[in-house]
């Protein structure tokens, strides 16, 4: 399986992170790249670099006011007197509909959605060679790939259109679906991050021609909060292609393995050409965030459960956290999923 990843992708290296009224370390560390680097590597993986697609297929998902702000709001918050080393919003409007201000710190809270996505000086770049790492993954997908891996980082399934939060900038994941739309394929998108893909959810919602399913620890209890229950099932035309499976915290191997074959089911029902997982590692047992209980040996059967749907696939990395067997549970996911 080739593996895509650009070295302007560790230039993401946020300091600010805030839990429960106190600040810590951020976990979206640049060490993660080695870990998965490694793991991908034991998995057999060679690595590619990806190529420039430009903007058009990130501006397809968002808007360019965003990739305005995006682009722009580091150097404009320097210029604020006594402004912090990175962008962090102190305050949000109660709608999207609310006026839209001129001030750095007003569109800091419009486009950043909580304090867990702080924008540093590589920010922009890195953000960008992550969503074209995903870009390049579903170009090889479309010209014949069985399987590819993304080394996406920094991850992308909490970013709406408008909307960066939780570590994300750009939905990686989004990207590559709809790229792989416009090239004739019928793709699905299956969310196995601890948390809910509420980003994904959020641009495809209302739309027919991309499935999105997520399994995550249920939401009553913990981030995202306001999205991903089960009774969010999309809107208009988009109603019956949104599939929410929450799971109770501290699930495990054998309850998660049965809820995948239902979110399986559904992506086989929707006819999918080619699948994007959106591959969270943090649903392992030893995880930081502590949601999930799954063991290494049972990422490989959740990889060996995605090989049975028997299509193309693009792993399009989102969490999973530093902890000594982050790199093995990418090796046993895709391992998994080869040896099927």
């Amino acid at each position: 399986m080739k593996a895509i990843f650009d070295d302007r992708q560790w230039r993401h290296d946020p300091k600010h992170f805030m839990a429960n009224g106190v600040i810590k370390p951020c976990p979206e560390q640049p060490e993660r790249i080695a870990r998965l680097t490694d793991g991908a590597k034991a998995a057999g993986c060679d690595f590619v670099a990806p190529k420039d697609a430009g903007l058009g297929p990130i501006a397809a998902l968002h808007s360019p006011e965003y990739v305005t702000f995006l682009r722009n709001i580091y150097t404009r918050w320097q210029r604020i007197d006594g402004a912090g080393d990175e962008v962090i919003p102190n305050v949000h409007p109660a709608n999207r509909s609310d006026s839209y201000p001129k001030s750095a710190v007003g569109q800091a809270g419009y486009h950043q959605a909580d304090t867990a996505c702080p924008i540093g000086a590589g920010t922009w770049e890195a953000a960008y060679w992550s969503a074209q790492t995903a870009i390049t993954g579903a170009d090889m997908l479309a010209a014949g790939e069985r399987a590819a891996y993304a080394l996406c980082r920094p991850p992308g399934h909490h970013a709406f259109g408008d909307l960066a939060g939780g570590f994300c900038f750009f939905n990686n994941a989004g990207i590559a679906a709809e790229r792989l739309r416009t090239s004739g394929l019928r793709a699905a998108i299956l969310d196995v991050d601890v948390h809910h893909g509420n980003g994904t959810q959020g641009i495809f919602y209302d739309r027919d021609d991309v499935l999105t399913v997520s399994i995550h620890a249920d939401p009553a209890r913990f981030y995202p909060f306001f999205w991903g229950h089960a009774d969010e099932r999309g809107t208009g035309r988009g109603t019956g292609y949104n599939l929410n499976l929450p799971l109770e915290r501290g699930t495990g191997d054998d309850a998660y393995l049965k809820t995948l074959d239902t979110a399986l089911e559904r992506v086989a029902n929707f006819g999918a050409d080619v699948v994007v997982v959106a591959l969270g590692l943090d649903a392992y047992e030893g995880d930081p965030f502590q949601g999930l209980a799954i063991t290494t040996p049972g990422f490989a059967r959740i990889g060996a459960a995605i090989a049975g749907l028997g299509i193309q696939t693009l792993f399009v990395q989102e969490g999973g956290y530093l902890c000594q067997e982050l790199g093995q549970n990418l090796t046993s996911v895709l391992t998994g999923y080869e040896g099927a």
